[in-house]
């Protein structure tokens, strides 16, 4: 398991990592051929990138 993010700037480019991730699924997906599994796949990448935010948030009010 690798060490906690802790300083801002690792954060925060993380964050963009992960959103630019997402952006390429989206944008490589067909709307003609989606099916729910792909919508469901990209609400966790939504879900898991909204977690990540209010760790980095909680660990910032410490």
């Amino acid at each position: 398991m690798s060490n906690p993010i802790t300083n801002k700037e690792q954060q925060v480019t993380y964050l963009k990592e992960r959103l630019e991730i997402f952006l390429e699924v989206l944008d490589a997906i067909d709307p003609e051929t989606t099916d729910l599994k792909d919508i469901d796949r990209l609400i966790k990448m939504m879900d898991d990138l909204e977690e990540k935010m209010e760790q980095f948030q909680s660990r910032d009010e410490k």
